[in-house]
């Protein structure tokens, strides 16, 4: 049966594991949750003219201004009030580490609501790149991840997520990151959490930070990144939404015997399912597809493994990003041995296969997903 024509799968068993974050209260409406359309009425409806919606855009996206004094074109009567309706303070810092010499930056957010979530700047020599969260916890449940275990608190909205880029790009530009001043060139959607379970959200934040200045960020959308663990549906309306983004796989198993317990959600769309989802989308977009496998010790990252993993993926639009695993603190799950990572490595070149080992960085500062989230909680 064909991707396009796979009928809808039928709803989770009682006591199965469900993609529906719990009814929470919203967070408060900003202006990067509206189209330019929509902002333009939201101030109208403010009693302003409708362009100063373009100006606070441009403070917002461009100028990366949080302080409503600094609004000079706009009236001092309507500069406050139209901050604290349409640019409300979404998150808080809680906490922050550096390493890699000060090029790394995690950083805890506080939300609305008391949640916390994590955000990664990553500063190198021709890029920067900042991993974004687009859920509270993970409803994945996948064991050897932090945020898996967790479990899900709740969705973000639109701007909270577009929030974690800006107040990147805001450190960046205000030099506070080693290096100096620079700009954010690149995104991931690889922090907590499972894009594609928080479509709407996620497909809005693509829009915000991809829209050319001043009505959005004017980051490039071939520099945009999503990662899934294989959400076959949602793959299938990403690759119907006309965009360029590159889609990342957490396969983190070939075999589904294995993969049914890494990543629970195989239970439900098979390793061949998720990879016509992934081929589908790379046919559709012309974008390499980014396969993600976490190398555990013993677990995962057999020889024969990696044998099975480049006959799936020989001749396709494919590289593999082998993760070292960044253990939990109790976990029974660790990284592989070098000589492991190495023979895969060497296996899967043997059948033509690109790959790479994913730069460890975090490591001194709880880098795995979820992992300083949860210390601080």
């Amino acid at each position: 049966m064909s991707a396009t024509t796979r009928p809808a799968p039928a709803p989770p068993e009682p006591g199965k594991l469900t993609l529906v974050a719990p009814r929470r209260a919203k967070p408060p409406r900003h202006l990067a949750d509206l189209t330019s359309a929509e902002r333009r009425q939201a101030v109208a409806e403010l009693g302003e003219r409708p362009f100063r919606a373009d100006q606070l855009s441009r403070h917002y996206f461009a100028r990366l201004v949080d302080d409503p004094a600094q609004m000079t074109d706009l009236p001092a009567a309507a500069r406050e009030r139209l901050s604290a309706e349409l640019m409300p303070p979404l998150l808080t810092r809680v906490r922050a580490l550096d390493c890699d010499g000060g090029a790394t930056r995690k950083t805890v957010w506080r939300l609305f609501d008391g949640t916390l979530v994590e955000s990664v700047l990553m500063r190198y020599p021709d890029r920067v790149t900042m991993c974004v969260s687009s859920q509270a916890g993970c409803g994945m449940n996948c064991p050897f991840c932090a945020t898996g275990q967790a479990g899900l608190t709740r969705n973000l909205s639109t701007a909270e997520i577009v929030e974690q880029v800006v107040a990147g790009a805001r450190a960046l530009a205000r030099g506070q990151i080693a290096g100096g001043p620079g700009r954010v060139s690149n995104v991931v959607f690889m922090g907590m959490g499972e894009p594609l379970a928080n479509y709407k959200a996620v497909l809005g934040a693509i829009r915000r930070i991809t829209d050319p200045v001043p009505h959005g960020l004017g980051i490039s959308q071939r520099s945009v990144t999503v990662s899934t663990v294989g959400l076959v549906p949602a793959i299938e309306k990403l690759a119907a939404e006309g965009l360029s983004v590159r889609l990342a796989v957490s396969l983190h198993a070939p075999d589904d015997e294995l993969r049914d317990e890494l990543v629970p959600i195989n239970t439900r769309w098979k390793v061949r399912e998720v990879l016509d989802a992934a081929w589908a989308y790379a046919d559709r977009t012309g974008r390499r597809v980014s396969i993600e496998y976490a190398m555990i010790r013993d677990v995962n990252d057999q020889a024969w493994r990696a044998d099975l993993l480049g006959r799936l993926l020989k001749g396709r639009l494919a590289h593999v990003n082998l993760i070292p695993l960044n253990p939990t603190p109790g976990s029974k799950w660790t990284a592989s041995r070098p000589r492991d990572e190495r023979e895969f490595v060497a296996r899967l070149e043997a059948h033509g296969v690109p790959v790479t080992v994913r730069d460890t960085r975090g490591r001194e500062i709880d880098g795995a997903c979820g992992q300083l989230a949860a210390a601080t909680e």
